[in-house]
């Protein structure tokens, strides 16, 4: 099987959906819950939100203006696969949500 990284986009920092009324909050997780058990053992790490981004540049930081807004790690045997498994996911809820798909390759000279 191959791991893939799968980060969440959005036009809304995650911190600021951490804002949202109690029962709204409490509406989304429940959607995001069901997915995590319909995703079963492919959900290796459900992942997390995200706070604001930083930019590295040489020795130089900057506040950055990615949107990545969460992750999650899940495992699949192809990147359809693991398309397949975020159609309809609730992420698409979001204003300006969309979802990359990043195959981790294994390092050269490292174990695998």
């Amino acid at each position: 099987m191959k791991k893939f990284l799968v980060l969440f986009e959005s036009s809304v920092p995650a911190e600021e959906q951490m804002k949202a009324p109690p029962e709204q909050k409490k509406a989304g997780m429940e959607l995001w819950m069901k997915w995590m058990q319909k995703a079963g053992s492919a959900l290796v790490d459900p992942g997390a939100p995200l706070g604001n981004a930083a930019v590295v540049k040489g020795s130089a930081g900057a506040s950055g203006a990615g949107k990545v807004a969460g992750y999650s790690i899940v495992q699949a045997n192809s990147r359809q696969d693991v398309q397949r498994l975020f159609e309809d996911h609730p992420h698409f809820k979001a204003p300006g949500a969309v979802i990359d798909i990043l195959e981790c390759l294994s390092m050269p000279g490292t174990p695998k």
